[in-house]
């Protein structure tokens, strides 16, 4: 009810400044970044009126889809700021790309203002943090609008296995933009559905294992899974440090690529992980690597068996048509590859033993250094569910994954020796293929590479690549070693400029 009463003052002005864009032969939906920047220059748009526009959208799309948590009742004053220091600026004074640009973040990065921060979980409801998370503060720093919270699986898709893709207690069910039957994904659900369904401008989502990869892919838009380090973690709701990570969800390459060069870089508040992944960030950073020919000479691997093992007719056609258009641009496709044990990926437990046990550890550590809040612990959460089970939803999807991690020992043998089970298996399956085949990036259909990259904390971009006979959208994925990320940027702008497969959502049933 707050978010409608919200929304309703913006309707008019949303729908009237619709119209008033398209009358200038500008329109925002599908915007780039870059479109919006030389709009602003050339006075057909404003900050306010983006916002205000955006606002609009949501009241609009986001009572069906759920995209969208929380709105940031400061975003217009944001906005207003951001269109008062474009009018200052000093002539020929060039502003960061993200100023004045609006951004979701998904509701487990925590931003130190009215938006409330709780993984869209009941229990951390009316919570608050200590400060921005560091991607947040380098947001604010490059002028970018804090337009909202995105929905997610609630507490990352790591309560339990049997809750649906997309669903959270205070979110409800996020719906696919394409398809609204179809699995919008999750963990990321939110932030990927609302920059497809142009709820937003660009958004950030997190991953652990697959939850920026599987949205980006089911809801036709770019995301990019950066090296675990590249960019902080700190004050982001965690599940395990050695996995999670913080990456963009944008509708094209270069607008995903310019929010990663706001992001990365050291944070004092996730001192080790920033520090070591810092040496990976190119001097000048990463929009340069946006080149059309950026595929000429790169050597792509390609493994059948999984990952090109696609049962409808027609999208198998269209990756192997987007593997001729790799050759063609010029890259060298190593093909009918084997990744060593790659079975053992999907099946063993070792991932699981790990990240439950990080995952009480580090979550018990975040707890306690809020400033306030109804819970201080997972053994908290886990008898809030109990308590409030009827809105948690315990009965019908259970919190199974919670009771493990609970009664599991961070620092038992069991745990060391899954660890170090799965370093050994990302050296001697992953990392040996790249390498011994001197490759710059595996080609993937789908987000089901998504596993053997997050166990290794190796980068991955997705891009829009083919739809389903419902109509369900399917994407390419591009992974690659650590601090690979130039190679994939140039290899993932030079597919999807070739390509352009990317359409905007239909709302089909």
């Amino acid at each position: 009810m707050l978010l409608i009463m919200r929304f309703a003052s913006f309707l008019l002005s949303g729908f009237l400044f619709h119209g008033l864009v398209h009358a200038m032969d500008f329109t925002i939906e599908e915007a780039t970044i870059d479109d919006l920047r030389t709009a602003f220059d050339r006075n057909q748009l404003t900050s306010k009126k983006l916002v205000e526009f955006y606002f609009a959208e949501i009241e609009r799309l986001n009572p069906l889809l759920k995209g969208v948590i929380e709105i940031n009742p400061d975003a217009i004053h944001q906005a207003e700021k951001a269109d008062q220091e474009r009018e200052a600026r000093d002539f020929g004074s060039v502003l960061p790309k993200l100023h004045g640009i609006p951004i979701l973040l998904k509701d487990n990065i925590a931003t130190k203002d009215k938006l409330n921060t709780t993984a869209g979980s009941l229990a951390l409801l009316g919570s608050i943090v200590p400060r921005d998370a560091g991607v947040v503060k380098k947001l604010r720093e490059a002028g970018a609008i804090i337009l909202g919270k995105a929905s997610l699986s609630e507490w990352a898709n790591f309560r339990s296995s049997n809750a649906p893709n997309g669903w959270s207690a205070r979110g409800g069910q996020g719906k696919n933009p394409y398809v609204l039957s179809a699995d919008p994904c999750g963990s990321s659900s939110g932030s990927a559905i609302s920059v497809a369904a142009n709820m937003a401008t660009v958004s950030l989502g997190t991953e652990t294992d697959g939850s920026i990869i599987c949205p980006s892919s089911y809801n036709s838009v770019v995301g990019i899974k950066p090296t675990v380090g590249l960019t902080s973690r700190g004050m982001v709701i965690p599940i395990s440090p050695r996995q999670d990570t913080v990456g963009p969800i944008c509708r094209t390459v270069s607008d995903a690529v310019y929010v990663l060069d706001a992001i990365v870089g050291f944070d004092h508040w996730d001192a080790k992980a920033t520090r070591e992944a810092s040496k990976y960030i190119p001097y000048g950073g990463y929009a340069k690597f946006l080149k059309s020919n950026g595929l000429v000479g790169k050597r792509l691997g390609i493994v059948r068996d999984p990952f090109f093992l696609i049962a409808d007719t027609n999208v198998a056609l269209d990756f192997d048509n987007h593997l001729k258009t790799l050759r063609l641009e010029g890259a060298v496709l190593v093909d009918n590859l084997e990744i060593a044990h790659i079975s053992m990926y999907f099946s063993t437990s070792w991932e699981e033993i790990a990240l439950e046990a990080e995952f009480k550890k580090s979550l018990n550590a975040y707890l306690k250094e809020l400033v306030a809040s109804p819970v201080r612990s997972l053994a908290d959460v886990i008898a809030f569910n109990n308590k409030f089970s009827r809105l948690e939803m315990i009965e019908q999807f259970g919190q199974q994954v919670f009771l493990s991690a609970e009664v599991s020992n961070g620092t038992g043998k069991a745990v060391k020796k899954a660890i170090k089970n799965l370093k050994k298996l990302s050296k001697k399956g992953f990392v040996e293929l790249m390498e011994k085949n001197k490759l710059d990036a595996l080609v993937a259909a789908g987000p089901d590479v998504a596993t053997v990259l997050a166990i290794g904390g190796f980068p991955g971009i997705v891009v829009p690549a083919a739809y389903d006979g419902k109509g369900v959208p399917i994407g390419i994925c591009f992974g690659g070693l650590k601090g690979s990320e130039p190679k994939l940027i140039e290899i993932a702008y030079g597919f999807e400029q070739a390509t352009k497969n990317r359409k905007p959502p239909r709302f089909l049933p």
